[in-house]
């Protein structure tokens, strides 16, 4: 029996058993029992797990995050898990192989899936889809535009954009126009509310700005190409003064081709904490600051969610992971991708928020 027919079987149960109760008398062939047990859970839940890439270190990292606490799971008393992993890898094709993807998981008909987007909207069918078929779906690092998700789990990506801002405001003479060079992706959720935090701390610290040019970069091979279109667009010494990178997929590779070049003069801030970037930091390598994620216990906390809608139990329906601010002033801080959160600090430089906290925060579902 289809997970829908099940679901239509226990609503007309329900509907009996509240018609004979509304009648004083229980429903035919059940006992009254007022200490009625929960219900019954499987042995063994099969969950769907729909991974973007396997080149993007950061999210490598929250794959390992999620698996390890499915292994914590296992290992302990109670229900197991069995994950059906899945990688749609990057680009167009990656946004078409994932919908095929999620559609295969739905055909096997399995307790649940978890999915980082590679689209805002490519999923919103195929989630639609999950919805009727009473699969629950829980979405990490991006949201699904479109249907309902049981949770969404994620950094606090505008935190993060916000952290780069204040603090390229707080590295440059005051009265100073910032000429910026933008590195985006307008495709997924994260990147969008990065980019909207970081041109909003800039306001918020009063600081003035001009956007040259704006190039999409996401990952390697389209970071190498952005980093060779700023170097012929501003081959002038001193033309730029920051790029922003939404990420460190492609944004490591923006680094390297400039440096490459000689531009030491650009100031880079940049998201996600890989440890090329936190190296290139620590060696004054054009990058000034890189606001990081908790990959590790971003994948963990998808995990825990989906598992909670299974056990049914209440979960924060959207679950927003701190970001952390590595600058050469709070290096010793970073415990690395992996966690644990730190502890509290007040930050070296002037914020709206300036003391930063290791809170997991929930939020409204967008």
């Amino acid at each position: 029996m289809s997970k829908r027919a099940r679901l239509l079987a226990a609503v007309l149960v329900l509907a009996g058993v509240a018609w004979f109760a509304l009648r004083g008398g229980p429903f035919p062939g059940t006992a009254v029992r007022p200490d009625t047990p929960p219900r019954a859970l499987p042995n063994t839940f099969r969950v769907g797990v729909l991974y973007w890439s396997s080149t993007i270190e950061g999210q490598v990292a929250m794959r390992r995050g999620l698996e390890a606490e499915a292994a914590l799971v296992n290992r302990g008393p109670g229900p197991t898990v069995e994950l059906v992993p899945l990688v749609a890898g990057d680009g167009v094709e990656g946004q078409r192989r994932q919908i095929d993807q999620m559609r295969d998981l739905i055909r096997q008909d399995v307790d649940a899936i978890i999915v980082q987007p590679t689209d805002n909207v490519a999923l919103a069918a195929p989630l639609r889809e999950a919805n009727d078929a009473s699969i629950p779906v829980v979405a990490y690092d991006q949201y699904i535009e479109g249907g309902e998700l049981a949770a969404f789990v994620t950094s606090d990506n505008r935190q993060a954009g916000m952290l780069d801002g204040e603090y390229v405001a707080h590295r440059f003479p005051a009265g100073r126009t910032l000429r910026l060079v933008l590195v985006e992706y307008p495709q997924v959720s994260s990147t969008v509310e990065r980019l909207d935090g970081f041109l909003a701390a800039l306001t918020e610290r009063g600081r003035s700005y001009e956007i040259l040019k704006t190039y999409e970069a996401v990952e390697p091979i389209a970071g190498r190409e952005a980093g060779g279109r700023i170097l012929a667009d501003f081959p002038e010494r001193g033309s730029v003064d920051v790029v922003f990178t939404v990420n460190d997929g492609g944004g490591l590779a923006v680094v390297d081709v400039l440096a490459d070049a000689g531009r030491t003069e650009i100031a880079v801030a940049t998201i996600d904490g890989d440890p090329r970037s936190v190296a290139n930091i620590r060696e004054g390598r054009l990058t000034i600051i890189d606001a990081a994620q908790f990959c590790g216990p971003l994948g963990a906390a998808a995990f825990r969610a989906a598992w909670s809608v299974l056990l049914g139990e209440q979960v924060d329906r959207h679950q927003l992971v701190p970001t952390f601010p590595i600058t050469p002033e709070t290096l010793d801080r970073y415990p690395g991708w992996d966690g644990p959160l730190p502890e509290a600090f007040d930050k070296p430089w002037p914020s709206s928020e300036p003391r930063w906290e290791p809170r997991v925060r929930g939020a409204p579902t967008p």
